[in-house]
């Protein structure tokens, strides 16, 4: 353990020296919003993939495949082809007409105030949904390796990590936590990749056909129906993980941290290679958990199977190799909550204080000092929540986030750009429906009622099988933007045509 100890050392120091760094060229918002726009392709791209790649990717989709095979996958491909719905509908219009948050991008054709705060309630409340998931991982991953510390001690730890990040360096210091760490996942996932497929004399056909045996399901493991035994769950599930990404709020904002719309567009294409190699690995990682540290095992370090990879890198690569896989994890979730704390905290203070209490006549000063203040009671709420959560896997948690994203920022952002009709009601009861809809779904499902104790939030029975509210919530935040529009008289056309030729050709100012 002391191997571990110092690993989480070293990676706490070296995210700290990069703060330390930033905090200098941190004095403007937009410095401390966009990292001053100054990051090329390659940097936002390895950036965008250590954002993505979260807690969930690489500790929940692991510990999903080794308990339930096939069906744990699903989450690796839908995240996988999620980038395509952000590259080719998204990245470059909102580069183009966004400053620092995805209100700016609305905002740029309906210049409104309850437009603003409502997506700035959207974009904090997706924020701490997947926040949360960050930090059960955390705290079940830091109690594995010491102990002495106990989960509340150790989201503690995360969260005050997390917020000094923000505080102090802003978009630079997260953007290269992020760049590290995306670069140290990708090497460890690959070292336990390959040794797993050593184990299987690198053929792809033996460690199929021995994964058939390996694990208490037999031959099911390969098969779908382990875990989504309701097939309208399962393609609920994979609406919210291919259409939520383009809703993020902390993926959304790493698009103003490049000079202009075809960087962003690069951006996109390196982090969709990297992810793509990333979540094929995601299938070694599970198939060798179930093979070589078993179902048992994986169950009583964590219910949720959360610890899965740790655990087979302790069992393949012994002390070193798990305390090495361990920092990477940590180092995967401080990246990540360091990102969702500054997306909601540049949603409050850009958004709500800048634009809707202070009427846009806030200072540079004043609005970055919003900004560490708001970030400090995001990461207070999403602390206090997740001691509620222990028991939930993250992979679910992060579900939950995509799907409220899907349908409550995806349709006013396609619609911002390619519907004429839309006008601000439309746009604000869109957002409202999806929000509310997805919110009340998840709170009347499986998730948190269950008959037997233990198994969920709270003791009883749930109103609707799906697990995951996609399949209802995101026609419905679609079908309450098109109501919208439709039930008001108001006329939203004037800026229409020059919408289009700017979130296309990336020109600011038109000839008049």
């Amino acid at each position: 353990m002391s191997t571990a100890f110092l690993l989480f050392l070293v990676i706490v120091l070296g995210t700290l020296v990069i703060t330390y760094y930033a905090s200098k060229k941190t004095k403007t918002t937009h410095e401390f919003y966009a990292a001053g726009g100054g990051l090329t392709g390659w940097q936002n791209g390895l950036a965008i993939a250590g954002d993505y790649m979260s807690a969930a990717s690489f500790l929940g989709i692991a510990g999903m495949i080794a308990l339930f095979g096939f069906d744990g996958f699903f989450y690796s491909i839908g995240f996988l082809v999620a980038y395509l719905v952000v590259l080719y509908l998204i990245a470059e219009p909102l580069r183009n007409l966004g400053k620092y948050t995805m209100a700016d991008m609305i905002a740029a054709r309906f210049d409104n105030k309850r437009i603003r705060g409502v997506a700035a309630m959207n974009s904090i409340v997706i924020s701490i949904f997947y926040m949360i998931a960050q930090l059960v991982g955390a705290g079940a991953l830091i109690s594995l390796l010491i102990p002495s510390l106990d989960y509340t001690s150790s989201v503690l730890i995360v969260g005050v990590l997390m917020t000094v990040y923000v505080v102090f360096g802003g978009m630079t210091a997260t953007s290269w936590v992020q760049i590290i760490k995306c670069v140290l996942l990708i090497a460890g996932t690959l070292i336990i990749s390959l040794i797993v497929f050593a184990k299987f004399d690198f053929n792809i056909g033996t460690m199929f056909s021995e994964m058939k045996n390996a694990t208490p399901l037999k031959e099911a493991f390969l098969n779908p129906g382990n875990k989504f035994t309701n097939g309208l769950d399962m393609i609920s599930l994979n609406m919210a993980l291919v259409l939520g990404t383009a809703g993020l709020p902390h993926i959304l904002i790493r698009f103003f941290t490049v000079k202009d719309a075809p960087t962003a567009r690069q951006s996109v294409v390196v982090a969709t290679w990297i992810i793509g190699i990333f979540y094929v690995m995601t299938l070694f990682l599970g198939f060798g958990a179930a093979a070589f540290v078993g179902e048992a095992a994986i169950v009583k370090a964590n219910a949720a199977g959360n610890m899965a990879a740790p655990l087979l890198a302790q069992s393949l690569g012994g002390e070193f190799l798990f305390a090495f896989i361990s920092a990477v994890a940590f180092a995967t979730i401080l990246a990540v909550v360091a990102g969702l704390v500054l997306s909601a905290a540049s949603a409050f203070a850009h958004d709500f204080y800048g634009h809707i209490l202070r009427k846009g006549k806030a200072q540079e000063r004043e609005q970055v000092r919003m900004a560490k203040i708001a970030s400090v009671g995001v990461a207070i709420i999403s602390i206090l929540l997740a001691l509620f959560a222990q028991k939930l896997n993250v992979a679910f948690l992060v579900a939950l986030a995509f799907a409220v994203a899907a349908s409550a920022n995806l349709p006013v952002l396609l619609f911002t750009v390619f519907w004429k009709r839309f006008n601000t009601s439309g746009a604000v009861t869109g957002m409202l429906v999806g929000l509310l809809s997805a919110l009340f779904l998840v709170a009347i499902s499986p998730n948190v009622w269950n008959p037997v104790a233990g198994k969920a939030i709270l003791v009883g029975e749930p109103l609707i099988a799906l697990t995951n509210p996609g399949i209802i919530s995101i026609p419905l935040g679609f079908l309450g933007a098109f109501i919208g529009t439709y039930l008001s008289s108001k006329q939203d056309h004037a800026k229409y045509d020059e919408i289009m030729v700017k979130a296309n050709t990336g020109i600011r100012e038109l000839a008049q």
